[in-house]
């Protein structure tokens, strides 16, 4: 793998999109086994009735896994401005999705990133905007609460979540950048087995977990950068992990020396 993105547990089975490889990748064969994707997917979830989603990120839309390929279940075209980044969604079928708003990988400039919401009929909407390059998505507090992972702005940041699936009552749950440090660079982020969540942070080749204004744990991944995350059903903590050269980001993934691989990273 060369980037993962969206690591996802269901059903005894792990789910990953290589964004940089454009690939989707999974164990539920019962080997670990990449499909060539046209398209890369970012984000991935389960809807409901078990159907994988996945954020298109340079097409704007959410498609629907048949197997083989991606099918359009949602056209964000007219809403989305940039590339797609994380997705999270809730009982009800409703998805949260980052509109990172630009390409950094291009040499695009920053602008403000949003989160757009796609209900169950392929409607979407922007929900929540102004946002500094919006990363890892999180559902909490049984779906009342949305924690959005800003990459460039160093936070997390809570929103309420309506009956309607808006989102109101923005506020800060965690400064990373107080509490793990000036360099922190927090991507990808899972719920914890049993309270608050866990957040990549990209620079500091570590885990942490956080609960409303507090690291409470932490757990080392060097010297591999670790991307995003998830929890599997016996409480193991799967970490999507790089090993990077020693060159920035984007020249090293340009490089084609960059390689990704999958730590379990204790209990979560």
């Amino acid at each position: 793998m060369v980037w993962g993105e969206g690591l996802r547990f269901r059903d005894s089975a792990l789910w990953l999109s290589d964004t940089q490889g454009s690939r989707l990748w999974t164990d539920s064969s019962g080997r670990w086994t990449p499909f060539e994707l046209d398209s890369p997917s970012n984000g991935l979830w389960f809807l409901p009735d078990g159907s994988l989603v996945g954020a298109l990120m340079h097409e704007r839309k959410v498609g629907m896994w048949d197997g083989n390929r991606w099918r359009t279940y949602a056209d964000l075209e007219k809403v989305a401005i940039g590339p797609l980044g994380d997705m999270v969604g809730d009982s009800r079928g409703n998805l949260y999705v980052d509109d990172v708003g630009f390409n950094a990988g291009a040499g695009e400039q920053p602008v403000a990133g949003r989160v757009l919401l796609v209900r169950p009929d392929g409607t979407s909407l922007v929900v929540a905007s102004e946002l500094l390059m919006p990363n890892g998505l999180v559902l909490v507090d049984g779906g009342q609460t949305l924690l959005v992972v800003e990459t460039v702005g160093q936070r997390i940041v809570a929103f309420d979540v309506n009956a309607d699936g808006s989102l109101g009552g923005r506020r800060l749950y965690a400064d990373l950048a107080v509490l793990i440090g000036p360099d922190v660079k927090p991507d990808g982020a899972c719920t914890a087995a049993d309270d608050g969540i866990w957040v990549a942070d990209l620079n500091g080749c570590v885990m942490a977990k956080v609960i409303e204004g507090s690291v409470v744990r932490t757990t080392s991944t060097a010297p591999k950068h670790p991307i995003s995350c998830c929890v599997r059903d016996d409480g193991m903590l799967i970490v999507a992990a790089a090993t990077l050269p020693d060159l920035p980001l984007h020249d090293a993934l340009r490089s084609g020396q960059v390689r990704a691989s999958l730590v379990e990273a204790g209990s979560a």
